[in-house]
């Protein structure tokens, strides 16, 4: 489980990569797939899908909350609408355009925020997306969904695209490792991954922070203490049924985010544990309530104790 796994298609890529792909592939046999970008092609990685798929393609320009009109429209048209813009950007100045156009109307538009985190890295705070779990938890009737390596890539776009329910799919910059030798696990939205098992700490992750994680587990292991890592990658609805599981097998719980600790994964899961008297040592991971320091998401993640050494020294703590 080490960084230079290597999956049966080849080496590791980002998870934007193969939405593109996965997109193609979709698109060669469905005339109903489109995509709809606010200046957002290139970065997207959507230059070969809008070459090869002139027809599926329209571009807004920089206007998100019009990027999310016109998608809504489609969708209400029986068309298979992929919005893709900066997560930042989209979930913020285009929130009222989700809840209402997409979620509200139940018109089935799948909103792609890239970017998503502190994938920006020095552009700072106005480009990070640390809001975007707490904004759209709030919002009925859609799904939010986190994957963290190409696998739980792959089958998110498969699924969303036979889906009649809005979707939120977040995805960062970075390669993703795959998080097993062999991915041949049944995916679902709702229902988390296990990724390692163990009985003293359960460390629950969602998209870029499960690998690190991961690796926590594995330094820890080291140390002595074993640990359930659980890829929780649909943020909303929340597999309550594995987290009852693993809070009652294990002595402590850790979650880590690219996100607030404020109404993100961590306190999905605070509030399922408290409300049903699951009471155990329990820690939020994130970004804490200030404007980060400038820096790369690598930077940033190692201030704030996103990383193998800061998560194993937190799980250590608790127990």
């Amino acid at each position: 489980m080490g960084a230079e796994v290597i999956t049966e298609k080849g080496k590791a890529k980002t998870n934007l990569d193969v939405f593109s792909g996965v997109l193609q592939e979709l698109a060669e046999h469905d005339r109903n797939i489109v995509v709809v970008t606010s200046d957002s092609r290139g970065s997207g990685k959507l230059g070969p899908f809008g070459q090869k798929f002139p027809g599926q393609h329209i571009e807004v320009g920089i206007a998100e909350q019009n990027l999310v009109g016109v998608a809504a429209g489609l969708a209400s048209c029986g068309k298979k609408v992929f919005a893709v813009s900066p997560a930042c950007f989209l979930t913020a100045r285009a929130l009222e355009q989700i809840k209402n156009d997409v979620a509200y109307s139940n018109n089935s538009v799948k909103v792609i925020g890239i970017s998503a985190g502190v994938s920006y890295g020095a552009l700072g705070s106005t480009h990070h997306s640390l809001h975007d779990y707490a904004a759209l938890r709030a919002i009925n009737n859609i799904i939010v969904v986190a994957p963290a390596d190409n696998f739980e890539t792959e089958q998110a776009i498969k699924l969303a695209a036979q889906t009649n329910q809005p979707v939120y799919l977040r995805f960062g910059k970075r390669v993703m490792q795959p998080l097993k030798e062999i991915n041949d696990d049944v995916f679902e939205f709702g229902k988390g991954r296990v990724i390692t098992k163990g009985n003293d700490v359960a460390i629950i992750a969602a998209g870029e922070t499960v690998y690190p994680a991961v690796q926590a587990a594995n330094k820890l292991k080291e140390q002595g203490v074993s640990a359930t890592v659980i890829s929780m990658h649909t943020v909303k609805p929340l597999d309550t049924a594995l987290l009852n599981i693993v809070a009652k097998k294990c002595k402590a719980i850790l979650t880590v985010e690219e996100h607030s600790v404020y109404g993100g994964l961590g306190e999905a899961c605070a509030s399922y544990l408290l409300q049903n008297r699951i009471f155990k040592p329990f820690k939020i991971m994130g970004i804490p309530d200030e404007y980060t320091v400038t820096g790369s998401q690598q930077e940033i993640f190692d201030h704030y104790g996103l990383s193998e050494k800061g998560i194993a020294e937190q799980a250590t703590l608790l127990l």
